[in-house]
């Protein structure tokens, strides 16, 4: 198991809200040489602890129907129906879940006739799934790793 030291969860910090970071400004902070912050972030992105990737905003693309899926099962394995329903596009986050539902599906359409088409025609088809309720995101106020959400809590909202 990798254990990151004080270095290296320094680095991931300044990754964590800018993964475009320079790395010359990185180790200028951190008092460190570039080469030792580029090597400490390949040996991070092998070991799998981290991964730099773009998060696109979709309302921003014309994506304009997100929504958060429960999902109960009936005589199906949860992994194999998890495995089928993370194969579709529209499926950007998807957990397994205790509580009411078995699976949470976060989904990304165009628009509501889109978000049918997924529910009715892939979601809905996939053996086990018994029974689905459907979470319109009407507003992202927070999102993870410090991504700009279009509302801001700080401004008045017209």
């Amino acid at each position: 198991m990798f254990q990151p030291d004080e270095l290296d969860l320094a680095i991931l910090e300044m990754l964590r809200t800018d993964g475009r970071k320079p790395y010359t400004e990185i180790a200028q902070a951190l008092s460190v040489s570039e080469g030792t912050v580029r090597n400490r972030v390949a040996r991070m992105v092998e070991k799998g602890v981290m991964q730099i990737v773009g998060l696109i905003d979709p309302v921003r693309m014309g994506y304009d129907a997100p929504a958060m899926i429960g999902v109960n099962l009936h005589n199906a394995d949860v992994e194999d129906v998890a495995r089928q329903i993370a194969r579709f596009p529209e499926v950007s986050y998807l957990i397994m879940v205790s509580g009411g539902f078995d699976l949470m599906v976060e989904v990304i359409c165009r628009d509501r006739e889109h978000f049918t088409q997924f529910l009715n025609q892939k979601l809905r088809k996939v053996p086990g799934v018994a029974q689905t309720q459907s979470f319109f995101i009407l507003r992202t106020i927070k999102m993870a790793y410090g991504a700009d959400p279009y509302f801001h809590p700080t401004k008045e909202v017209v």
